[in-house]
């Protein structure tokens, strides 16, 4: 996979989850037509690189964006 496939996929989490906080990997996942583990690794990375926080629990929990 490409960097910039990866960059859009990422745009795309970030997009989603800011109009909805607390959408689900496989919501994700069908939204963006990639595999939920890509969103994995995508959440992953951007948690990383500071541009997304998880607050709570996986089920019952939302994401936060850091600017």
């Amino acid at each position: 996979m490409s960097g910039k496939v990866s960059g859009e996929t990422s745009d795309k989490i970030l997009f989603y989850i800011q109009e909805n906080n607390q959408i689900t990997i496989p919501e994700l996942a069908m939204k963006i037509d990639v595999a939920e583990r890509s969103i994995e690794r995508n959440l992953q990375t951007l948690q990383k690189n500071n541009k997304l926080k998880r607050i709570g629990a996986a089920k019952g929990g939302h994401w936060e964006i850091i600017n």
